[in-house]
């Protein structure tokens, strides 16, 4: 068996929400849009990465899904982030820290889903 992507499902309340997170802070791109249907969802990719977001409301409420983004430079994605979006870094882990399993890591939240920046 090959592998070549892990592609999530991410359900919101209200996608715009997601929108500011992966789009406005993170700059991916949309890759499919159908933001304008009845059922809201598009697929945002960058550097090989693709995400599924859905405006589901019962669905957000049952998920609350916590991901990990590698970096080969988590010095400069803090500095833009934290420029840009610094109301979207995570209370409990706002800052680059070098945990105690030797990555360097900071994390986002935009209350509805987790993202911890890692950097090995």
């Amino acid at each position: 068996m090959n592998f070549s992507i892990l592609v999530p499902n991410i359900f919101y309340t209200n996608i715009n929400d997601a929108m500011a997170l992966f789009v406005d802070c993170l700059e991916f791109t949309i890759a499919h849009n159908e933001l304008n249907s009845a059922n809201p969802f598009c697929v945002l990719a960058k550097n090989g990465i693709r995400i599924n977001l859905f405006q589901n409301a019962a669905l957000a409420k049952e998920h609350n899904p916590e991901f990990r983004i590698v970096t080969d430079n988590i010095e400069e994605v803090y500095a833009k982030v934290s420029a840009s979006h610094p109301h979207l870094l995570h209370p409990n882990l706002n800052k680059v820290t070098l945990r105690p399993w030797g990555a360097k890591e900071f994390a986002l939240t935009d209350m509805q889903l987790g993202i911890i920046v890692q950097q090995w």
